[in-house]
């Protein structure tokens, strides 16, 4: 979980789909505390919001993932939550026994149909998986001064 170097006002996730599955954990705290969630978490300082997701992943469920589009941002007076479509690269799921106490891969139509795949998860599986493309990965370069830039859009 979080340390001294944690933004707390900057969080990430991805949805990742393999043969027709998508990777969920059950969580194990907060208001998410039972839940099967797609897995994510705060970006540190320093680190992109595609680096943090790449952690993330690792951390959680010991899967290697390549952040794609965007597919979901969520603004509150607090926070912002990116949401990618996310390529499973490598790994075997498995529980980081911390902030999940399992880790499965779920029929899609299934989680979109369980009672403890909560409604964030639900909309942005349905995201992940619509013919709609969400907001591309463009090269931009930008300049020098706030380097690395990233920009999406459609």
């Amino acid at each position: 979980m979080g340390n001294e170097n944690t933004n707390w006002g900057q969080s990430v996730t991805g949805v990742v789909i393999k043969e027709d599955k998508v990777l969920l954990a059950r969580h194990t705290y907060g208001g998410g505390k039972g839940m099967l969630i797609i897995p994510g978490g705060y970006v540190n300082f320093g680190e992109t919001p595609q680096e943090a997701l790449v952690r993330e992943y690792m951390e959680e469920t010991q899967i290697e993932v390549k952040p794609m589009d965007i597919i979901g941002v969520r603004f509150n007076m607090h926070d912002w939550y990116i949401a990618f479509r996310a390529e499973y690269v490598s790994g075997e799921a498995s529980s980081d026994h911390d902030e999940n106490s399992e880790v499965l891969w779920i029929d899609v139509n299934e989680a979109l149909s369980r009672d403890d795949v909560p409604e964030l998860t639900k909309i942005l599986i349905k995201s992940a998986i619509s013919k709609d493309s969400g907001l591309i990965y463009k090269d931009y370069q930008g300049s020098t001064k706030h380097a690395p830039y990233s920009l999406y859009c459609v």
